[in-house]
């Protein structure tokens, strides 16, 4: 039975050690990218690019290759989880997730779309956009369109959005590949894996898993990464084979007995977050790694994440790679504050470690701005 005293604070220096080591960013670690997909339970995946740079900050000696190979061989799928995002999962935790947030998901079709489809019979319109994108894979827009012609009246935007929420739609490649375009197209995790979704799964196993990558965290952390609610009953259930300490401020923060938990005062290495990072998205309170003051220039009001520079563990600024055709590519750095030297000067080779990474042909170089 594990430890419940109370009485420990952890401060936020030793949150923020917690975890970048569980993030795997103290270091990059001789892991495979299947084997980190699946210990981070998945990676932001907005956009297709993300999660190699995501790869990059964490695998050592990590090829875009690699992840390409999973995307097409279906070992990782992208699809909506957490928060209703789309997330870069391996196929197990597609199959096993997805059931888990499957009535948030359904709840969040209702509150969004449910005005604009009065009268849809939605077990009618699961089935047909079952149908549909399981003959061929279907971008929303043509996904929208058919369903629409079943449904005239209703916008073929909410139909796509709500089959979105009531099925398990992966995103087929070449969507994903690095370096390859295409539409996001999709069709049913079911097609797709030939496998299917977990009939039962467990709430706790998601959780456990949670603070085996995120950890410590409050109740509110959990339910912030995960969309779900009310996982203040399951933390309680859980508690005896936990760790239990509090914060500066008093909240309760729950943890693995074996999860890391680093000397405060651990060394960290410069890293430039991928745009989206999980390391940013995945708590209530950010401000282990994002100071408040912070928050607003990374995490836009349209929903944007900016790729961020992260010295001593905490966010410093942001970053982008940016060039005109024909033109030096740069990779342009705006700090929040004064850097040290010894912290610019590593930024400036992780920067053109990025930009080797990142472009065709390598080359570049780093661009410092200031900002108040």
């Amino acid at each position: 039975m594990a430890e419940t005293s109370t009485g420990a604070v952890l401060g936020r220096r030793a949150l923020n050690r917690a975890l970048l080591e569980r993030q795997l960013l103290t270091r990059r670690h001789k892991l495979s990218a299947a084997e980190v997909v699946e210990r981070l339970v998945g990676l932001q995946a907005q956009d297709p690019k993300p999660p190699y740079v995501g790869l990059w900050n964490r695998v050592e000696g990590f090829r875009p290759e690699e992840l390409s190979r999973l995307v097409e061989d279906r070992s990782v799928v992208r699809i909506a989880l957490m928060r209703g995002t789309i997330h870069l999962v391996t196929a197990a935790d597609c199959l096993a997730l997805r059931p888990v947030l499957q009535r948030q998901l359904e709840r969040t079709a209702r509150t969004q779309w449910g005005g604009q489809l009065a009268g849809v019979d939605l077990g009618a319109l699961a089935e047909a956009g079952r149908e549909l994108v399981e003959e061929r894979p279907l971008t929303f827009q043509g996904l929208g369109a058919l369903l629409a012609e079943r449904w005239p009246g209703c916008d073929p935007s909410a139909l796509a959005m709500t089959v979105r929420c009531l099925l398990p739609l992966v995103q087929v490649p070449p969507r994903g590949v690095w370096g390859a375009s295409g539409p996001a197209a999709h069709t049913t995790a079911a097609a797709w894996l030939g496998l299917p979704l977990v009939a039962e799964p467990p709430v706790d196993a998601m959780v456990l898993r949670y603070l085996a990558a995120f950890g410590p965290a409050t109740v509110r952390d959990v339910q912030t990464w995960s969309g779900l609610t009310r996982l203040r009953e399951v933390l309680e259930r859980l508690r005896p084979r936990l760790c239990v300490f509090r914060d500066e401020s008093g909240a309760i923060l729950y943890d693995l007995p074996d999860a890391p938990r680093p000397d405060p005062e651990t060394p960290v290495p410069v890293r430039l977050l991928a745009e989206f990072d999980n390391l940013l998205l995945s708590h209530a309170d950010r401000t282990r790694v994002l100071p408040d003051a912070y928050r607003k220039r990374v995490c836009t009001s349209n929903g944007l994440v900016r790729g961020a520079v992260l010295t001593d563990g905490l966010v410093r600024g942001i970053w982008r790679i940016a060039g005109d055709r024909g033109a030096v590519p740069r990779l342009r750095v705006e700090l929040f504050e004064p850097l040290s030297a010894a912290d610019r000067e590593a930024v400036e080779r992780e920067g053109l470690r990025l930009l080797a990474f990142s472009l065709p042909n390598g080359g570049g170089e780093v661009f410092f701005t200031e900002s108040d």
